[in-house]
């Protein structure tokens, strides 16, 4: 089996497990503060069928990895009315945040379970266990950098939720005007703008440093459980 079959039957699934989760927790959020239109929708659902994109959630992070490019990548939204919220500002903030929270809850289970696996190995394992071990390393950075791409502060991102609901009100009105070219601004600032000019270093020097630093923090975790 080739190295870029077994990435993909370790990216995969993970990805898909990191996004499923990540939407299904703003639905769960969502209804403990009144606004059932998740559930209404059958959304609130571990099954990954009803949140998959198959262009955002398959096909584009495959081929940023095979190109090696930031992979990034979506679901298709749980449907969340900010005004069947009990408190709409800061209920839709509390919606926003559970996402990558999920997340980073998810990142530290796969460090948990990473170093209970690698208890007692003297020697890089091969075979299942090898397999095991890489694709929980994907599942780690794959939550986390989920986790930190959401909460960049660029609509129609988690963070941009976040950012509105401390902003006075007449600046988050001007502010919410973004939203329909926010994911317009991301291609440009991470793939056009890198793509026509690498010195600028956009992505060594703003993406990678924080998504370093949170794994390293993740696999210091797993090596200590390891009894490193």
């Amino acid at each position: 089996m080739n190295d870029t079959l077994l990435q993909a039957l370790a990216l995969i699934p993970a990805l898909v497990i990191a996004i499923v989760f990540h939407e299904v927790a703003h639905g769960w959020v969502a209804l403990a503060l009144g606004d059932p239109t998740a559930k209404e929708s059958k959304r609130l659902t571990l099954n990954p069928i009803p949140h998959v994109d198959p262009f955002g959630t398959l096909v584009l992070p495959g081929l940023l990895t095979l190109s090696g490019l930031p992979a990034f990548g979506w679901a298709k939204p749980v449907p969340v009315n900010k005004w069947r919220l009990k408190n709409p500002r800061y209920g839709m903030m509390a919606v926003a945040a559970a996402g990558p929270a999920t997340n980073l809850v998810l990142a530290t289970l796969g460090a948990i379970l990473l170093g209970i696996l690698a208890r007692g190995l003297t020697t890089a394992p091969e075979g299942l266990l090898g397999f095991g071990l890489i694709a929980l390393s994907y599942f780690i950075g794959i939550n986390i950098f989920l986790a930190l791409f959401n909460l960049l502060p660029i609509p129609p991102f988690d963070g941009s939720h976040i950012v509105e609901g401390l902003l006075p009100e007449k600046a988050a009105v001007a502010y919410d005007k973004l939203r329909p070219f926010g994911f317009m601004l991301v291609f440009l600032v991470l793939l056009i703008i890198p793509y026509f000019f690498p010195g600028l270093g956009i992505v060594e020097r703003v993406v990678v440093p924080p998504f370093e630093w949170a794994q390293r923090q993740f696999l210091t975790l797993a090596y200590w459980i390891a009894g490193g």
